[in-house]
């Protein structure tokens, strides 16, 4: 069945923000057919008679949120991903993925979780939500970051099959197997835990995962199909092997320091700080295994000293959330990591190309042609009431974005 042929739109605001480079006063942006014909100053448009046209303050990319997990879960707790009902989550989710797009998220990177199967429902038109661009379960030894160490072994290998995050493997040959297992449901990208974290019970942070030989088998079974590996790593000694094994994307980096941040400009890798997650998660003591807590309160200085070191060092960064809780507190606030990155050290226009232009190389040769407002790219596009660049929190209040165009059909 032909596609139905969309109307020409055209945005006038008072600001353009393009993604990468200068905004323009008084911009304007011109799409079709999902694709954006022009974008830039009102007076060097072309002409566009018969267009919808939109008047808005402030015209800006779509937002990325370069790390998130649509899990359903409505406490920090992983044990619920085996005890609770995968219906139950997808159902939650579905609404998370509504509140992301309501908010001006456009595109998210899933780096665990119910998106491999929730971006086929979005693609389809069945239910709303951003561009998701899905890693499948996240690849863990035994008893590591991705394993979840109250449950007996037999228990977790049998939830494998049903559970949104669970991939656990040993070796090269296991290894192999799992990153061909993703591949299989669609991953755009596989995700890897090259260091203990901070929601699993027993491990440690620091302490590397994965072998180096385990890893660099990863990598390049991954980049054989054209596919980039991200690594959750919160110590330099995972950091360090991942940067060794090839590892493309560093999520958290804690304890990125001058000589690992030095190695990850040398390699071309880029980092996904996260930092909303550790403000949010600090304010909920309550609802947080202890454990949980306990390693959370160890790194959250740290791990803000890391963000400074990698924008100082001149690491390439693109911001994501690490949301994995359901819910209105966390999905629709995704651009608040913007407001962290500045608060790192980046000025507003940097932190928006980070949620922008920088965001769709976290996916490697998956990369679509979006975040940026420039003819021949992608139409996902948002409408401000007022401007970020003066006060950046405005990308964290959904209520302040007033128009969504995702893929050229406006949504909000």
């Amino acid at each position: 069945m032909p596609q139905e042929r969309q109307l020409m739109e055209r945005i006038e605001a008072d600001l353009l923000i393009p993604g990468r480079g200068e905004p323009s006063r008084r911009g304007c942006v011109v799409m079709e057919n999902g694709k954006l014909l022009y974008a830039g100053p009102s007076a060097n448009a072309p002409s566009t008679a018969g267009a919808t046209v939109t008047e808005a303050a402030v015209v800006m990319p779509g937002l990325w949120d370069c790390h998130v997990h649509f899990m359903g879960l409505i406490r920090p707790d992983l044990m619920a991903l085996v005890s609770e009902p995968v219906v139950t989550a997808t159902a939650r989710a579905v609404k998370d993925a509504e509140r992301a797009l309501m908010a001006g998220v456009t595109s998210v990177r899933e780096v665990g979780g119910l998106g491999i199967y929730l971006a086929r429902s979005v693609l389809e038109g069945s239910v709303p939500g951003p561009h998701i661009y899905a890693s499948g379960g996240v690849l863990s030894m035994t008893g590591g970051h991705g394993d979840i160490h109250a449950f007996p072994l037999d228990v977790l290998h049998a939830a494998e099959g049903a559970s949104c995050l669970l991939a656990l493997c040993d070796g090269v040959p296991e290894c192999l197997h799992q990153v061909r297992l993703q591949l299989r449901l669609g991953a755009r990208l596989i995700k890897i835990c090259a260091s203990g974290g901070v929601m699993s019970e027993l491990d440690h942070p620091i302490h590397q995962q994965f072998s180096d030989e385990e890893m660099r088998a990863i990598v390049e079974e991954a980049g054989r199909a054209e596919r980039i590996v991200a690594a959750h790593c919160h110590g330099k000694p995972g950091i360090m092997a991942a940067l060794r094994a090839g590892v493309k994307t560093i999520e958290h980096g804690s304890f990125l320091d001058e000589e690992s941040a030095a190695e990850m400009v040398k390699r071309g890798a880029m980092l996904i700080p996260t930092r909303f997650i550790v403000e949010h998660l600090l304010k909920m003591k309550a609802s947080m295994p202890d454990y949980a807590f306990r390693k959370l309160s160890a790194l959250a200085d740290r791990h803000a000293e890391a963000m400074r070191i990698a924008f100082e060092h001149g690491v390439k960064i693109a911001a994501g959330t690490d949301i994995f809780v359901s819910g209105a507190a966390t999905w629709g606030r995704n651009g608040l990591e913007a407001s962290y990155l500045v608060k790192a050290g980046m000025t507003p226009l940097q932190a928006i190309e980070a949620a922008t232009a920088n965001a769709p190389d976290t996916l490697g040769p998956q990369a679509p042609k979006s975040g940026v407002l420039a003819a021949g790219f992608d139409a996902d596009v948002i409408a401000l009431e007022a401007n970020p660049l003066e006060d950046i929190s405005v990308l964290g209040n959904a209520a302040q974005v007033v128009g969504v165009w995702k893929a050229g059909s406006r949504v909000k």
